[in-house]
């Protein structure tokens, strides 16, 4: 039975992000507050899809090599599994931290396949971002999501794609909204597919064969931007 939606902490997350688009956690309490139906339909397209229902089935576990650096620099150049470790140290970020972000109040019992749906979506995101070529600045972010969003069909996600649309038109963030929304229905499922064995693969046939299309061009914009843009 999916929980009902939770919209008064929701639209307090909301606030807390706009305010400072930094804050992962909020995006997870989001997702957590509106989820509704949308997690227990993705478990349930996982169990009939081939590679899902064998993830789901053996519990297959990204994280260990996600954290394990000295692995990902050991993998050939061009491969996923380096175009991941090129975005996380660019960033300034690790896998562990987005375990930490995501540990938002939750108090009822989850059942076993959504939980790993859960950790195996949080584990991903930043896989995503190397595969799709987002960055991790606002303009990143928000286009990811929109993939997300149709990848998903989350409506947490849809409320901070709107919010993002809604208030983006200085920062050119719009279109690469658009065109992030244009890509997740033009990809393949990226729920179900086999991360782990792809990080050894070059980037360019993963792309190809997730029908994603090369990294999009545009010009990043970082929250300490518009703080300065907004103070002058």
């Amino acid at each position: 039975m999916a929980k009902p939606y939770d919209w008064p902490r929701a639209r307090h997350a909301l606030q807390l992000l706009l305010a400072n688009p930094d804050d992962t956690q909020q995006v997870f309490v989001i997702i957590s507050a509106l989820s509704g139906h949308s997690a227990e339909r993705l478990v349930q397209r996982l169990r009939k899809h081939e590679t899902g229902f064998r993830l789901l089935s053996t519990r297959s576990n990204l994280l260990p090599q996600l954290v394990d650096r000295e692995h990902l620099r050991s993998l050939p150049q061009g491969s996923l599994g380096r175009a991941y470790l090129a975005f996380v140290e660019s960033e300034g970020i690790t896998a562990q931290g987005l375990v930490e972000a995501s540990r938002v109040r939750d108090e009822e019992e989850v059942d076993p396949d959504l939980e790993y749906l859960r950790n195996r979506m949080r584990d991903t995101h930043d896989v995503w971002h190397a595969v799709t070529g987002y960055k991790g600045d606002l303009i990143g972010e928000a286009a990811l999501l929109a993939f997300t969003l149709i990848q998903t069909r989350n409506p947490g996600i849809a409320l901070i794609v709107s919010a993002a649309f809604l208030r983006g038109r200085e920062i050119g963030l719009r279109r690469q909204i658009i065109q992030g929304l244009a890509r997740g229905l033009k990809a393949r499922w990226f729920v179900g597919f086999d991360w782990e064995k792809a990080l050894a693969r070059p980037l360019a046939d993963v792309r190809s064969e997730l029908r994603v299309g090369p990294a999009p061009e545009y010009v990043a914009v970082r929250t300490s931007q518009l703080t300065t843009s907004m103070a002058a």
